[in-house]
């Protein structure tokens, strides 16, 4: 272990849990990934401040995990501090406006939004991952994004403070799956999402039937991340569909597969790891480009020792 990463150990005094080499594939929808060197838990802001510090001050890098949907972890695991935002979880509503901590689940906070018979973010139910995550990515699925009924963002800049992102400034840095905090050091602690009255029957049937249609596709059949890659409008299919007609589905690397029901989703058949997913996603891409000339850009996040 780095003597940074040992020195940081000694400052971070937090009522939140903190461990050394924690497995993450315990942690990660794959289920594959190498030990993080420092793994904590923060209970509080507090605590998320005070190992923040203490990542700077000697120079050890973080990586934010939310609910380890959408990333692949290196085989050889993550440098520095992975810090599990789980614990800041918390579901509020004021009105129409649910506020949800980063690291509450996305699909708990349709639940209890529907139990207040307010729709909106009924589109993401039973998606795998935290509401920051969501936010990161700028979730979409049925034709809906997150930043569609995103009110505000609350962060911490790279220097540590507080900040807001709202309003205009959230049309004009949000896009297809794109966010204003992708490629920054900005750390979300909150979102507020503005919601619709409705009728809770009519909302959890909503809800219901997204969850049944990921069912019938077969999404939580085997560990997998989702969809691989992006779709794009010009390419005139979804890319699972592209996928498809290259006859990629079930081609595998070791337990990694090109999931049999959808030829954008990879799936571990079982003792898969990062190593045979990144390498089929490479197949994927290679014949993408090379039989159609088309450049297919990843969704998932590559994180840790590549």
């Amino acid at each position: 272990m780095d003597l940074n990463v040992r020195k940081i150990l000694e400052k971070i005094n937090i009522s939140g849990e903190v461990k050394t080499s924690e497995p993450m594939s315990a942690h990660t929808t794959f289920k594959t990934g190498g030990n993080a060197d420092i793994y904590v838990r923060p209970a509080s802001e507090e605590d998320l401040l005070i190992i923040l510090e203490a990542c700077r001050r000697y120079s050890v890098p973080f990586f934010i995990l939310g609910g380890g949907a959408n990333i692949l972890v290196s085989d050889r695991g993550i440098e520095g501090c992975v810090i599990d935002m789980g614990e800041l979880n918390s579901v509020s509503f004021k009105g129409t406006v649910c506020l949800a901590e980063s690291g509450s689940r996305i699909s708990d906070a349709a639940e209890k939004a529907a139990e207040r018979n307010l729709s909106g973010l009924d589109f993401i139910y039973a998606m795998p991952g935290s509401t920051g995550g969501a936010v990161w990515m700028n979730a979409r699925c049925y034709g809906t994004s997150i930043s569609d009924i995103l009110l505000r963002v609350r962060y911490i800049d790279e220097n540590l403070q507080i900040r807001y992102l709202e309003g205009d400034d959230i049309h004009s840095s949000f896009g297809y799956k794109k966010s204003f905090f992708q490629g920054t050091g900005n750390i979300i602690l909150s979102a507020e999402f503005l919601l619709k009255e409705g009728s809770r029957i009519d909302i959890q049937n909503n809800m219901r039937n997204h969850e049944l249609d990921r069912k019938k596709k077969g999404h939580f059949l085997f560990p997998s991340a989702g969809s691989v890659f992006k779709n794009n409008r010009d390419f005139g299919r979804p890319t699972g569909v592209i996928l498809d007609s290259l006859g990629l589905k079930g081609k595998a690397v070791g337990d990694a597969q090109v999931a049999d029901f959808h030829g954008n989703i990879i799936v571990n058949k079982g003792k898969a790891s990062s190593k045979d997913v990144k390498d089929l996603i490479n197949v994927c891409y290679t014949e993408a480009k090379m039989k159609l000339g088309i450049e297919l850009e990843c969704e998932i996040q590559f994180i840790g020792r590549w």
